[in-house]
């Protein structure tokens, strides 16, 4: 086998990520979510209300993409959007009927995310995690 380089590594990371995000939108489809917004509800329902800002550092998105995303999810009944301490700031929080169906969600999820999974051993899967753990995000400097 030829060394693979870094843009097939990037690539095949790009077509895996692509096709995840399609079929995973296609099991969302039922509960009328997509993957977007199940990131955010997967965020707030790990750690709590959270301010708009801290959503979108977290999920790595930029600012205008999350408000709109919060804005049709608070109108779909997913989130409650409040005025923090200060005028600009937006707290996050989930609404009692995203509490009631995310057990639900998480069984279509974990289902999904076993199938994608399930030709990789545990091994596999802690080596995949590490991996990918170790490549660099935005913000980070290379030493």
């Amino acid at each position: 086998m030829k060394n693979v380089e870094n843009r097939d590594i990037m690539h095949a990371l790009n077509q895996r990520f692509r096709y995840t995000v399609k079929e995973l939108n296609v099991r969302l489809k039922q509960f009328d979510l997509y993957a977007s917004q199940w990131a955010i509800i997967y965020c707030l329902d790990s750690f709590g209300t959270m301010t708009q800002t801290e959503i979108w550092r977290y999920l790595n998105i930029e600012a205008p993409t999350v408000t709109r995303t919060l804005v049709r999810m608070e109108k779909a009944g997913w989130v409650n959007r409040k005025q923090g301490e200060d005028k600009r700031e937006r707290i996050i929080e989930l609404t009692s009927n995203a509490l009631e169906k995310i057990p639900s969600i998480k069984k279509s999820v974990d289902s999904f995310d076993h199938e994608m999974l399930s030709d990789l051993s545990q091994q596999e899967k802690n080596q995949l995690y590490m991996l990918l753990s170790k490549m660099k995000t935005s913000g980070e400097t290379a030493e």
